[in-house]
This record gives C-alpha cells, structure tokens and sequence, in this order.
C-alpha cells in the first residue's frame, strides 16, 4: 500500500514537471496579446448629436456593431472594441501595419446617396444589399460594383428611367465619388462605382459601404499608436517578472514548508498551466494588467498553502499525528482561505462591472486566478500530500515544515537546525 502510494506521487509529480516544461511557453505565447505587449493603435471615438440624429444607446449599440463589421472585414486580427460611457467607444488594434488607413475607415459615417442634377435624394445606404470590389475587364479599372434590395432596384430603376441623359451622382458622406450620365434605364437592380485608384481602395470602399452607415455622427478625439518595438519591451518584461516571482515563491515554499512546499510547488505549476489553459479558451486578451493580475493570483494561491501549512503545525504540535494534523490543517484552513478569496473575488468582479479596458482584463485574470488557486490547494496539493503522508517516505515531522526553516534527512528521525 505504502509502495502504491509512493509510485502514484512520483507519477502524478512527473507527469505535472514534464506538462509543465512543455507546454508553458507555447500556452503562455498562445494568448491573444493587448496593445501594450503587441504594439498597434488606440482610437478613441465619441458620438456628436446632430440635427438628424441624436445620441441614445441603441445608436450607440449599432456603432459598436457596425465598427465591428467592419473591422472584421478589414482582416484585422484580435481588435478590442468597447463602450465607455455613454457616448464613447473604445478601439484597439493589436499588430496593426497601417493605422492611419484603418483609422480612415473605421472613422467614416459612410452615409451613401444618390442624388440627382437638382440635388435631390433618389436613394440611400438602406438600399443596398450588397458591394463587391472588382476588376472591370474592359476598361481594367478598379470598381465597386452594388446590388440593390428588391425596393432599391425599382428605386434606381425609376431614377434612371427619369434621368436619362443626365447625372446621377453617387456620393459618399457628401463627397462625390462619380457623376456617370445616365444613358439607358438600368433595370437589373444593379450598379458600378468606379474612379478608385487600386483594388484596396476599393475594398475598403466595399467594406464601408456593406457594413452600412452609421446611425449618428462619430469623431475621433484621441489616437494613440504603442510602437511593437515599445510592445516587445513590455512582453520582455513581463516576462522577466513572470519568471522572478515564480521562481521566488518556489524558493521560499521550500525553504520554509521543506517536502510540504515542494508539494506545493508542483501544484502551483499545475494551477499555472490550468489559468493560462482556461484563458486561452476564452479567448482573453492579455495585457499589462492582466500579467499583474496572473502574478497576484499566483500569490494568493501560495497564501492558501501558508494558511494550510501553519495549520498543520499549530495541530501537530497539539501531539496529532502528521496525518490527523495534516487532515486537520487543511480543514481548519478552509473557511479562512473561503473568506479570504470570496472578498477577492467580489472585488475582481466590481472593477469587472465597473471599470474599462485594460482594468477589466486584470479583473478577469485576478478572479479566475483567486478560483483556480483555491481549487488546486484544497484539491490537488491535499491529494499529493496525502499520497506522500500514505507512502511513509518521510517519518520525522519536521520534514513536512512542522518546524519552520531547517534542512531535514529522510528516515533519519533527526531535524538538521
């Protein structure tokens, strides 16, 4: 039975070491970065009441939607997109090339007219289903080529059918993009934009014009580009305090805890792959604060096994066994480590509810952290240490840090001050 014990401890710890030595850094690296470990560019946008339009939160909702839309169809990986208040939005481009054209389009109101020689209105963006940048084979010119909704088709029929032989400008948040003259009804429900200088501009023309116009006017009052090479300077270091903090914590558990800490250093390696694993499946994007916010998790998982270890010394040294004390500890340790973390958690979840941007991504590192760091001391370093209490490997109890910091010698019976 001692035998089992001992052979199913050196399983569980190696097969945590090896996990933990391989799968790490492509875990760690594997999580989506925020702007200030990648670089790329901030936009802060606000929405303006106009004669129109008014601000209200379903205008407000539609921007974010729209902004999303086209973000996405512009192929830029991981953004951040997020209200702040009532009137402002938040946008974060990680890894971006090209912030100034990004910027460019997702600014645009992209309000899309028709309007005819006097000036009138024919139709608008609502009537649009679809556009498509391409190439025109006969001219080999760069277009955008519209397909109109079933009452915008009869709309653009009826207009071309009236204006025969005349303009009909095609313009863009006022601007004209073409006047073309009218010289035959078009019935197909179809339509051609031409005059844009290269197939991106049309692209991004297409984009603007498929993700539809923006309900109420939007300014950009705030840009702020973060260098990738400013970017990697903080990864390096985060990184670097990543290491020295873990580093440390292992040090000092087993300095003062002996068989005890290394016990809860192997589970502190577990609780690790298990955060940075359940942050990658939900897709989180980790920043500054976040690291942080991993890092003070990390320490409050050690100050559950603290608390647990004190425990079980105080009732060894009531004359307990080390398994009564032991079983003890842990129990006596629960119901401070429960309040201790429950305020945590309570406190993650306010900056979550209440805070923005980059307070969020720390709120939501630190209140995982608190839950799986709990999880794993009452679970995984209880079921280590009761295997390694079963195996009888270890006789003198100060071998399990009943004695605070002194080296020990296994079966000896004998404590090395």
């Amino acid at each position: 039975m001692r035998k089992d014990n001992f052979i199913k401890l050196i399983v569980c710890v190696a097969a945590i070491i090896a996990l933990f030595v391989v799968f790490i850094r492509p875990l760690a690296h594997s999580i989506r970065q925020g702007l200030d470990l990648q670089g790329g560019t901030h936009v802060l946008l606000e929405a303006e009441d106009t004669e129109i339009a008014k601000v209200d939160d379903d205008a407000m909702q539609r921007v974010v939607s729209i902004m999303e839309r086209r973000i996405n169809e512009l192929g830029l990986t991981e953004p951040i997109i997020q209200r702040e208040g009532e009137r402002r939005i938040i946008i974060e481009l990680p890894g971006i090339k090209d912030p100034d054209k990004a910027i460019e389009t997702i600014g645009k109101t992209a309000m899309l007219e028709f309007k005819d020689e006097e000036g009138n209105t024919l139709l608008n963006g609502t009537d649009l289903k679809d556009a498509q940048a391409a190439m025109n084979q006969q001219n080999n010119q760069c277009v955008v080529n519209l397909e109109f909704s079933d009452e915008g088709a009869q709309k653009f029929a009826d207009a071309t059918m009236n204006n025969v032989g005349r303009q009909i400008a095609i313009l863009l948040d006022g601007e004209i993009l073409t006047n073309p003259v009218v010289r035959e009804p078009i019935l197909g429900g179809k339509a051609e934009i031409s005059g844009q200088r290269d197939l991106e501009e049309a692209q991004h023309l297409a984009v603007l014009l498929r993700s539809g116009a923006l309900p109420v006017k939007v300014n950009i009052i705030e840009t702020r580009t973060v260098g990738p090479s400013l970017g990697q300077d903080s990864k390096d270091k985060s990184e670097f305090a990543f290491v020295i903090g873990i580093a440390a914590v292992l040090v000092f558990m087993v300095l003062f805890y002996k068989v005890s800490g290394l016990i809860a250093d192997i589970s502190l390696m577990a609780y690790t792959l298990i955060l940075l694993g359940v942050l990658k499946g939900l897709d989180a994007t980790l920043t500054l604060p976040g690291v942080a916010g991993i890092i003070l998790s990390i320490g409050m998982a050690v100050d559950a096994n603290v608390l647990i270890f004190e425990h079980f010394k105080e009732e060894w040294r009531l004359g307990k066994s080390i398994r009564l004390a032991m079983d003890a500890g842990f129990e006596r340790a629960f119901t401070t480590i429960l309040d201790s973390n429950t305020t945590t958690i309570i406190a993650a979840f306010v900056l979550f509810m209440f805070g923005t941007g980059t307070i969020r991504g720390f709120a939501i590192t630190l209140g995982l952290g608190v839950v799986l760091s709990m999880l794993t001391a009452i679970t995984l370093t209880r079921f280590l240490l009761k295997l390694l209490v079963n195996s009888n490997l270890f006789k003198n109890p100060t071998v399990y840090g009943a004695d605070g910091f002194m080296l020990f010698v296994p079966n000896s019976g004998k404590a090395v001050k």
